[in-house]
């Protein structure tokens, strides 16, 4: 057993639903969550950017002595994987393979990805989803305005419900079975997207596909913690705490202790 916490960062609030899925498949495990919320969004940025970005988030969850992290966004998910991985002596899981794995068995002839602009051109979900299936017919779509509206917490808002049906219906036109959320931030928005694609058309969040990879490898490594958790989670962000607290709350539906900014 090792009761060190779990480390998870993304570029915001997003990654909170990667962290909902973990405490609920393994809530006696701690976590240490990062935001990084001062140079968000990731998905407008250069790959170069995001790995850089990334590997700092890293050396900070680090610093808190973690047994492994979770990169809870995709488009660094897409870019810096390889050079994490190759750098940390901690295992190092992203979003991306476990969402492929998901989509690859509930798809039977189309599927739509969606993510930003970043994770959709690193062509990511296509490939992973392809090494699984290649008989899939896989349509994808960058959705850039959807990680705003979800920090500015306009979950219900209408404008949200019309930058929904301006992206989507497309897609629904196009005959899609299944849709993969590729950003963590989506997941929030999953009643609107729901509304707006069908019934027909099944949502794969990869945040819950990626907590129960995490939960595998702590068992395979004898890792996972049986004991009450050592310490409460800790929340960090690079900016904007209050935002986070107030939209994370919401959105988590309970309360956010405190949210600290990393570094004071």
């Amino acid at each position: 057993m090792n009761r060190k916490p779990i480390g998870v960062f993304d570029s915001g609030i997003g990654g909170l639903t990667v962290y909902r899925a973990l405490k609920l498949r393994m809530p006696r495990e701690r976590v240490i969550y990062l935001g990084d919320t001062a140079r968000l969004p990731y998905g407008s940025k250069s790959k170069a950017t995001i790995i850089r970005f990334s590997e700092e988030n890293a050396n900070f969850l680090l610093g808190h002595q973690v047994k492994m992290i979770v990169v809870a966004c995709n488009s660094s998910s897409s870019y810096a994987m390889p050079s994490l991985q190759a750098k940390l002596d901690v295992p190092v899981i992203g979003v991306i393979e476990p969402g492929a794995e998901a989509a690859a068995v509930a798809s039977s002839e189309r599927v739509g990805v969606i993510g930003t602009s970043a994770t959709i051109m690193s062509g990511a979900y296509e490939a992973a989803i392809r090494r699984r299936n290649p008989k899939l017919n896989i349509i994808s779509r960058d959705c850039p305005l959807f990680v705003p509206l979800v920090e500015e917490g306009w979950r219900d808002h209408p404008v949200t419900r019309l930058v929904v049906e301006e992206y989507l219906l497309p897609l629904r036109e196009q005959g899609i079975d299944s849709l993969v959320l590729g950003c963590t931030h989506y997941p929030v928005l999953s009643d609107v997207i729901g509304q707006v694609m069908g019934e027909g058309v099944q949502l794969i969040d990869s945040g819950v596909t990626t907590a129960a990879q995490v939960k595998a490898i702590l068992e395979r490594l004898g890792w996972l913690n049986e004991m009450d958790p050592d310490g409460e989670d800790a929340f960090f962000v690079t900016d904007f705490p209050e935002r986070f607290q107030r939209v994370g709350e919401i959105f988590l539906n309970h309360e956010i202790p405190r949210v600290a900014v990393a570094g004071d």
